[in-house]
């Protein structure tokens, strides 16, 4: 068993910064006063660190060095060893958190493998921010990164997703954006409802709900920009096909955040496709009709 104490005692540890997705606003107290104090900054692109912490008033005066995906191998070693010697290694990318689709897991991974400690200032995540930008059920959801670059590998995955129950959360470069949706359309079918979410938190923030072959529709005319996070929702056959388990599960998981039976029942059955009736008489204790 690993376990991980959280211990301001200690000497050396790792850090990861969740980092503005481009609002600076959303920067938090904890981000500042951590490239402020810390030995090392390793940074996804240390120019962008610059920008951000002139924007933010912070003087970073630990030592900072790149870490990208192009390095990590090679840097993870040196980073060790620094918080082993006792520093304060801190990680930042671009935006989001560290090591979710960005550089970051091989270090941690290496950090606790040496019995090392490593902490987390949160901050702003582009998964959660586009789930809840998306319209779309929050509740239950898979995140699957960037698809694969090649569209016979691209469409082969989104087979295997194509019955998922959960809302399904993608990242996608712009240049294949078109691509990615006309194969979601061939893998999803077109009324599959998604939203495109495209530089959130940016001064040209937008959002584009709908049907799947109209946001491909879209997307093959238009030239996207930025970045990209896409929202899918789940496959209405599979959800209705949930355990009689896993829709009591849901309910009480509602009932305990609050909601009363009858809008938990509701939600329940909108968010797996169940009938309703199905649903309220499990939660009563009755076998469904």
């Amino acid at each position: 068993m690993e376990v991980t104490v959280s211990d301001t005692n200690v000497g050396g540890r790792l850090v990861l910064l969740g980092a503005p997705l481009g609002n600076v606003g959303d920067a938090s107290t904890r981000l500042r006063e951590s490239l402020a104090s810390a030995d090392v900054v390793a940074a996804e692109d240390t120019r962008r660190l610059s920008r951000l912490a002139r924007d933010l008033g912070v003087e970073i005066t630990g030592r900072v060095v790149s870490y990208f995906e192009g390095n990590e191998s090679r840097r993870g070693g040196d980073l060790v060893a620094a918080v082993a010697g006792g520093s304060t290694v801190a990680v930042i990318t671009d935006g989001g958190m560290p090591s979710v689709s960005d550089p970051g897991f091989r270090l941690v991974r290496a950090v606790l493998d040496a019995g090392l400690p490593v902490s987390v200032a949160p901050g702003p995540s582009a998964v959660t921010t586009a789930l809840a930008l998306s319209g779309l059920p929050c509740d239950r959801f898979c995140f699957e990164g960037f698809l694969p670059r090649k569209p016979a590998e691209r469409r082969a995955a989104l087979r295997a997703l194509a019955t998922e129950p959960r809302t399904v959360v993608l990242f996608e470069a712009p240049h294949r954006l078109a691509g990615a949706l006309a194969d979601l359309v061939g893998a999803f079918g077109p009324q599959r409802p998604a939203a495109v979410c495209r530089e959130m938190t940016k001064t040209y923030e937008e959002v584009r709900r709908g049907p799947l072959a109209e946001l491909a529709e879209w997307a093959g005319a238009a030239q996207a920009r930025g970045e990209i996070t896409l929202v899918v929702g789940g496959s209405p056959a599979a959800r209705a096909t949930a355990s009689d388990q896993e829709l009591l599960a849901a309910v009480a998981a509602r009932e305990a955040a609050g909601s009363s039976r009858r809008d938990a029942v509701a939600e329940v059955a909108e968010a797996f496709g169940a009938p309703r009736r199905r649903v309220y008489a499990l939660a009563l204790g009755a076998s469904p009709a």
